[in-house]
């Protein structure tokens, strides 16, 4: 196979198809069970894409993404990973995607239409819902009474439920994602239970590199023998927060993960402004650039992210 090229089709003998193209990622059809993930450098946050590129952001999050599915793989975790086809590229097992899958009993190739995220502190969107009066402290597994503050670590992980397919994401109950996956309750259990099993090898990896595992999120299908299988890419500074465990130590919160981004736009307004279109019906507004030493200093981010989650150095490094 000869080298594929950082963007487009695939170069090789295997006929290719764009099937979708997302806000930081294209997916190529390769064959009728392979796909093949083109990962840009574009970035988005509050489900909107900045118009600006970020250098080396989409090897950064491949090669990060690759290196957690062969945690899974030694962790006996089932999941779609084939190969790294390129410095950005990816190839997995292929899933259909369904955007109101009906319940079965023997669900084959088939991708869960939800997102599934698992908290271990006070941070984000969930301190967010803290401040808003929309989580309290008996529905985070804190007593009665109990004023939650940012950066505390949860009584027990928050595992929540989202849409996925929708233009934004909506928090659902248990019995609602159960009704838009076309899924069980004993089916979400079970994803609930491998996400923990998952979460708790990867802090055991990165905690030696001086690393909290804060949130993240992790999305799942079935594979051809109706098992389920983690997808999409996990434990990157994209889907999952990370903050440095020194910093933590002495009261602060060191952030590794695009928070550092959504925080920018939270400061200069734009966050409200597009809340407050979204809770209103309106037109949402245009999301603004990020300034020029921002971009520098978020592509140094992620490439950073990487080195201190896998312990590898970015820069001429060899895809795994």
């Amino acid at each position: 196979m000869t080298t594929p090229s950082p963007s487009g089709p695939p170069r090789d003998a295997s006929p290719s198809r764009l099937l979708r193209r997302g806000k930081v990622k294209e997916v190529w059809e390769i064959s009728p069970t392979e796909l093949e993930f083109v990962f840009s450098d574009d970035i988005s946050v509050f489900d909107k894409r900045i118009p600006n590129p970020i250098p080396h952001k989409g090897e950064s999050l491949a090669r990060t993404a690759a290196h957690w599915f062969e945690l899974c793989a030694r962790e006996g975790v089932n999941h779609h990973f084939l190969r790294l086809s390129g410095p950005n590229k990816m190839r997995v097992r292929r899933v259909e995607v369904v955007e109101h899958p009906k319940p079965s009993a023997h669900p084959k190739r088939l991708f869960i239409p939800l997102e599934f995220v698992v908290r271990y502190y006070v941070a984000g969107s969930l301190w967010d819902r803290v401040q808003a009066g929309k989580a309290t402290a008996p529905e985070l597994g804190f007593p009665a009474g109990h004023r939650p503050a940012f950066g505390e670590k949860l009584p027990e992980p928050l595992f929540e439920v989202t849409t996925k397919l929708e233009k934004v994401d909506r928090l659902l109950t248990f019995p609602e994602a159960a009704g838009v996956g076309g899924i069980s309750s004993a089916t979400l259990e079970e994803v609930r239970e491998i996400i923990l099993r998952i979460d708790a090898a990867l802090q055991r990896e990165i905690g030696p590199r001086g690393l909290l595992h804060v949130d993240g999120k992790k999305e799942f299908g079935f594979d051809e023998d109706g098992r389920l299988m983690v997808v999409d890419t996990f434990g990157t500074a994209d889907e999952d927060r990370f903050w440095d465990a020194k910093a933590y130590a002495a009261g602060e919160t060191k952030d590794f993960s695009k928070e550092f981004v959504r925080q920018h736009y939270r400061r200069s307004g734009y966050h409200s402004a597009l809340t407050s279109a979204r809770e209103q019906h309106r037109d949402e507004p245009p999301i603004p650039p990020l300034p020029p030493e921002l971009v520098a200093e978020v592509s140094h981010l992620y490439t950073g992210v990487f080195e201190r989650l896998t312990g590898e150095p970015f820069a001429g490094g060899p895809p795994h």
